[in-house]
């Protein structure tokens, strides 16, 4: 297992829809392995791969993310769910998901309106078909990574307005 340098915007690839996984392998385990260590290494609730430069539809996330103790527990179990080819077959409800942020978005976090509660079809790591329901973080967690999978960045569902003042200072971060 290894710690994967996490792409960050600028970077074109995560603009890119990623590519169905087609068979599950010990490269694609192995990767999912790295993905993991590098999620909590970040640290951070949920990873994608082509935020590793990877371009495969395979996500990892937190398995503990919405355990109302998650965040009072000083050393809380390290323990990641991988999905891969997941898509999104059912959605209703919409909320607001407050301060949404990401590892390959520095320094910024906005309000993002998704839905309250989707149901996601997947695949686990041994290729087993899975469906299940999600609302809350969960959900909101499913819709920003899978979103990853399609080449979209949270910054691409806020308002142009701030979407332009976040890319000029990116700009600016870049030129100095």
């Amino acid at each position: 297992m290894s710690i994967r340098k996490i792409l960050t915007y600028p970077e074109k690839s995560l603009a890119q829809p990623s590519v169905r996984v087609e068979h599950i392998d010990d490269e694609v385990r192995t990767l999912i392995e790295d993905m993991g260590e590098t999620m909590f290494d970040a640290p951070g609730v949920g990873l994608a791969a082509p935020q590793i430069g990877v371009n495969q539809r395979i996500i990892v996330y937190d398995s503990h993310a919405a355990d109302p103790e998650r965040g009072e527990n000083e050393n809380p179990v390290k323990e990641f769910t991988a999905l891969i080819n997941p898509e999104i077959i059912n959605a209703s409800g919409s909320i607001v998901s407050e301060g949404e942020a990401c590892l390959s978005v520095e320094d910024y976090s906005a309000n993002v309106k998704r839905y309250e509660h989707i149901t996601v079809k997947a695949q686990d790591i041994d290729g087993n078909d899975i469906e299940f329901e999600a609302s809350g973080i969960l959900a909101v967690i499913m819709q920003h990574e899978i979103d990853h999978l399609d080449g979209i960045l949270f910054i691409d569902r806020i308002s142009a307005l701030k979407r332009t003042m976040y890319k000029k200072k990116i700009s600016k971060k870049k030129a100095s």
